[in-house]
């Protein structure tokens, strides 16, 4: 890679980042479309973001990816957001256009697209439940119901963040139904199963399991998507599989939403497959 004054730079700020995949997908990407551009990991604490925003002005950076914790705060340091990362209320991507700083969010085109390329599934008219009402979660129920999800289950520890979180998203959605369920036993007898299962938590990031049998909510012939990603299947996966359910981790995921990135920012698609293949090589 050949750095020069007329290098375009982008990159990722988190806290911490030095494990992050980015760097890795991004600059393969950026090396097979052939530009002249490198992507940058920087280490940027919550004290620091505000500085490290307004530096992107004064660095003439093209943009940048958020990670842990930055994607709400980052919200109130931008110009303008984007529509669907409003109704998120977080960004994980901001373009710097002649000084203007825009916010998006990516997370939630990179869950459909990995879902149609990882599972085959279109989540239009299906029945789709939901473990977790974080930030993660969040994302994922914007995009489900903007995708016309028929219904959307939110499934959590503490049954008064599903409710929260669908009272808040719900308005905007007609056309979708919603319901809020307890993670814990009785989950499975709770409705009727549904197409899609999705873990937007972190179990299984360490090798730990749901300890439900979560999996009996999906009716034969559906699908079990994880987006936690690691090097071997989690718990969750090899449950789903067992049972002759499609089953995919977080990796499509993550490079979709890094496809969404380059788009943004270099305003062509990266070729097809290429940052799927580096982040699985990076572990």
């Amino acid at each position: 890679m050949q750095l020069t004054g007329k290098t375009t730079v982008v990159g990722i700020f988190g806290a911490p980042v030095a494990h992050s995949l980015s760097p890795r997908m991004q600059n393969a990407a950026i090396k097979s479309s052939g530009l002249d551009a490198v992507y940058v990991p920087f280490h940027v604490t919550s004290t620091q973001l505000c500085d490290a925003v307004a530096g992107l002005r004064a660095m003439s950076l093209r943009g940048i990816n958020l990670t842990i914790p930055h994607k709400e705060a980052a919200c109130h340091l931008v110009d303008e957001m984007d529509k669907q990362a409003v109704l998120i209320g977080a960004i994980n991507t901001i373009v710097n256009k002649n000084g203007c700083l825009k916010g998006y969010n990516t997370d939630g085109v990179g869950l459909l697209n990995a879902l149609k390329q990882e599972l085959g599934v279109d989540v239009a008219g299906k029945r789709v439940l939901l473990l977790g009402a974080g930030g993660a979660c969040r994302a994922a129920l914007v995009a489900l119901c903007q995708a016309q999800a028929a219904w959307v289950g939110v499934a959590n520890r503490t049954r008064e963040r599903s409710q929260q979180l669908i009272e808040e998203i719900s308005p905007n959605f007609s056309g979708t139904a919603f319901a809020e369920y307890e993670l814990g036993p009785s989950l499975v007898n709770a409705s009727k199963p549904v197409d899609l299962l999705i873990n937007t938590t972190a179990v299984g990031l360490k090798g730990e399991a749901f300890g439900l049998p979560v999996v009996d909510c999906v009716k034969a012939g559906g699908a079990v998507f994880d987006m936690v990603y690691t090097p071997e299947p989690t718990a969750l996966l090899d449950e789903a599989r067992r049972r002759g359910l499609e089953a995919a981790d977080g990796l499509g995921m993550l490079s979709a939403q890094g496809e969404a990135a380059f788009q943004l920012w270099f305003g062509r698609a990266p070729e097809a497959h290429v940052m799927r293949q580096a982040a699985r090589f990076g572990f």
